[in-house]
């Protein structure tokens, strides 16, 4: 008999690109979800109507599906209502789920200055305090729209620990496990570091709004807390998000760095598959610099810079005026445009090497005075001000300027100017900044772990291996020699790496792995 393919497929998360975004998990949803589309699949995806959505700028309308969700806290009962909108964005049916809980939440993951300003103890940057309701609201409310719907999914794709619940909720919940008897689950583990397992201390707790058995609760502790996570993976078909990244959780120490949990997967003879991410090279191509809010057209694959270079000299001198209405500037840059610029965008913290990064530079400024710095992002208080202090440095006055912030026009901005895109993270599961980079002509220089081993030294960019500031300056010294002495070197390197991602990384080609972990799941869930 022929194996059934994955039709219909419903992806669960907490963030979609264009919608409501933090990180990578946006973009993997949407692109992953559209993609699905591409091969004539039917892809539903389920989220929360956060405070900052506007659903009707979206072209969302609301179902007229409403019901009820039972959210009890230990010794009090709690009910809370759920109104569904949705909208077809690309072919892609998405769902939002609107609740008072997620309506008051300005920020996906944590609270904002306006948070802050209403209520002290809500302080900018720390995670929800309901963090734990709002991901069980999502997976109830997900169950509880498909049943209403009489959906039968073939598989239920859920992103991260925020809804890693679920696969064991319709196979332990007497009623869901008949209605679900069929439907396979995947769960794609995005990072597994600490922090990001939506674990929760108060195991009563777990027990009463999940409404999972205690067994569950206390077979799936890791360092004493109950993991989402864990409890997933004896229910669904679990992977992360590169090949190399699965390695290093089970089989090195790395996996210190997540309380052992891809050891304990190991232990339970758990198989953690590897797909690394891919991406859509169109959404990302500066030869149409209108919808990308870039300066010229220019083609790293066919090495035509000129538009590159007039792009830079455009942003200098703006940084130069020091107006930008988004970021907080500090620092600003001469206008050297036969001098290597070194970019780095994203979060500002020790998981992204940051602090590796400032003892690199610290060294290296005063060391060579002919390169230039770029920096966009926002993170850590303590290394915002180490780089502040060296940005407003008067020795370094037009070599290196700070954006702290975000946004994502002056993201592709510099991503289009730059030479080289430092990359150090003291871990990383996937990586797609590397990935940008190589598409707008800026060779990323990565520490060679987890997903940015996908980066080939000397050829799609440059690598080390010892997390260090030591071993970031020797590839940044051997960076500042390649431009200086091999000019068509670089060009060549650039034209390589946007081919490298069209022949091995794009995500109609990465599809076919996440086909490949539906149908095992849905043969599991078979076979059950």
């Amino acid at each position: 008999m022929a194996k059934k393919k994955a039709q219909k497929i419903f992806i669960l998360t907490r963030e979609y690109d264009g919608l409501a975004g933090a990180g990578g998990v946006k973009d993997f949803s949407r692109q992953l979800a559209e993609a699905l589309v591409r091969k004539g699949r039917q892809v539903s995806v389920l989220m929360p109507l956060y405070g900052f959505i506007d659903p009707q700028q979206f072209s969302f309308k609301k179902t007229g599906n409403t019901f009820a969700v039972d959210l009890p806290y230990v010794g009090r009962f709690r009910r809370e209502t759920v109104t569904i909108w949705s909208a077809d964005i690309n072919g892609v049916t998405v769902y939002l789920f609107d609740t008072a809980r997620y309506r008051e939440k300005l920020d996906v993951y944590v609270y904002t200055d306006e948070d802050s300003g209403e209520d002290p103890q809500k302080q900018k940057g720390m995670a929800h305090y309901d963090f734990f309701a709002m991901n069980v609201l999502l997976q109830k409310a997900a169950i509880a729209m498909i049943i209403r719907m009489d959906e039968k999914p073939d598989v239920i794709h859920c992103q991260d620990g925020h809804t890693a619940i679920l696969p064991a909720m319709i196979r332990e919940i007497g009623g869901y496990r008949h209605y679900f008897g069929k439907t396979g689950c995947v769960v794609t583990v995005h990072n597994a570091g600490h922090g990001y397992h939506q674990e929760i201390t108060d195991l009563a707790f777990a027990e009463t709004i999940t409404g999972l058995p205690s067994r569950i609760i206390l077979d799936n502790l890791l360092g004493g807390n109950f993991d989402p996570l864990l409890a997933a993976s004896s229910y669904s078909v679990m992977n992360t998000v590169s090949e190399n990244y699965a390695r290093e959780l089970r089989e090195t120490d790395d996996d210190s760095m997540t309380g052992w949990f891809g050891h304990k997967l190991l232990d339970r003879g758990v198989v953690l598959e590897g797909v690394t991410n891919g991406i859509n090279p169109a959404n990302y191509d500066p030869a149409f610099p209108e919808r990308l809010g870039l300066t010229a057209a220019f083609a790293p694959e066919k090495k035509s810079f000129a538009g590159k270079a007039r792009g830079r000299a455009t942003l200098i001198k703006e940084l130069a005026v020091g107006k930008q209405q988004v970021v907080e500037q500090t620092g600003y840059l001469d206008s050297k445009p036969s001098q290597p610029l070194f970019t780095f965008v994203g979060r500002l913290t020790p998981q992204k090497g940051v602090d590796k990064m400032i003892g690199a530079l610290e060294t290296l400024l005063p060391m060579d005075k002919k390169f230039q710095v770029l920096i966009l992002g926002s993170g850590s208080p303590e290394i915002e001000k180490q780089l502040i202090r060296l940005a407003s440095d008067e020795k370094y006055r037009g070599r290196i300027c700070l954006l702290c912030g975000y946004d994502q026009v002056m993201a592709n901005r510099i991503y289009a100017a730059g030479d080289f895109l430092l990359l150090p993270s003291k871990y990383e599961p996937c990586g797609l900044t590397d990935f940008i980079g190589q598409l707008f002509g800026n060779l990323p220089i990565v520490h060679h772990i987890g997903g940015l081993v996908k980066v080939i030294d000397g050829e799609t960019g440059l690598a080390y291996r010892d997390h260090n500031s030591a071993a970031l300056m020797g590839a940044i010294l051997k960076a500042l020699v390649l431009f200086r002495k091999s000019p068509e070197k670089i060009h060549d390197m650039r034209q390589a790496a946007v081919r490298h991602i069209q022949k091995h990384y794009t995500w109609d080609i990465v599809v076919e792995r996440y086909l490949k972990l539906y149908a095992k799941a849905m043969k599991i869930a078979g076979d059950l």
